[in-house]
């Protein structure tokens, strides 16, 4: 079985987006009503435009890059509901004008976040600050129609980064465990909350939540990022 990463869901210009590589490996994960999201480990940056392959063992699946694992997804138990609500699309608007990435991104070329990529091309996430919040960041996001699974987990990957404070040291996505109910509405105005649950060394942990234009729940997720040296963020080169 063929794994693919399109040059258009980098993240880092040399890899691929975590998000969006989650997402497509969560696809090969089957879930349960016990286990009904997927958790998604990446072990190295995932290269663009090469094939990979995949291995399934018992309820894992495996993504390899010759003999480098690059990544690997399993079933998850539920997600707890999330405890920050959405704010108005309007709000999460506003939040977005103080979006940090404006002054200084250390991945400009992120589909998920990038301030290089144009319109249509990649999500163009702007995650700022709820003001008078408790720390909460917000993004408005209007789905195109193209939305898929791949494009839901992107959409919550990165605000959480910056919920957690990528815009005072780079990070890149480690772990990310998700939940989607349905994918979002496409033309209809979405909001993903995203907030801090601590850090520990080189590690931070966010949240992150998908609401509908009428506030329901579509999607949610738990994730832990690493903190890096953003000019190191490159496939091995023994696999190049």
């Amino acid at each position: 079985m063929a794994f693919v990463v399109p040059l258009r869901f980098c993240g880092p210009p040399a890899s691929g987006n975590g998000g969006w590589v989650s997402g497509h490996l969560s696809r090969l994960v089957t879930t349960t009503v016990a286990l009904p999201a997927v958790t998604v480990r990446l072990r190295t940056p995932p290269p663009l435009e090469r094939e990979l392959a995949v291995q399934a063992r018992d309820a894992v699946v495996h993504l390899l890059d010759g003999e480098q694992l690059v990544a690997q997804g399993a079933p998850a138990a539920a997600l707890p509901g999330p405890t920050v609500p959405p704010v108005p699309f309007t709000e999460a608007q506003l939040a977005g004008s103080g979006y940090e990435g404006l002054a200084s991104h250390p991945f400009p070329t992120c589909f998920s976040c990038g301030t290089a990529r144009a319109a249509r091309d990649g999500l163009r996430q702007q995650p700022g600050r709820v003001a008078g919040g408790g720390g909460e960041y917000a993004s408005a996001w209007v789905p195109a129609d193209d939305v898929d699974t791949e494009t839901v987990w992107a959409a919550l990957d990165c605000p959480g980064g910056w919920a957690s404070g990528i815009a005072g040291r780079a990070m890149v996505l480690g772990t990310m465990t998700a939940q989607l109910w349905a994918l979002p509405t496409p033309g209809e105005p979405h909001v993903v909350m995203a907030w801090e649950r601590g850090h520990e060394g080189r590690k931070h942990y966010s949240a992150t939540a998908l609401y509908g234009a009428d506030g329901r729940l579509v999607a949610q997720a738990e994730a832990t990022w690493v903190a890096v040296d953003p000019a190191t963020v490159r496939p091995s080169e023994r696999h190049l």
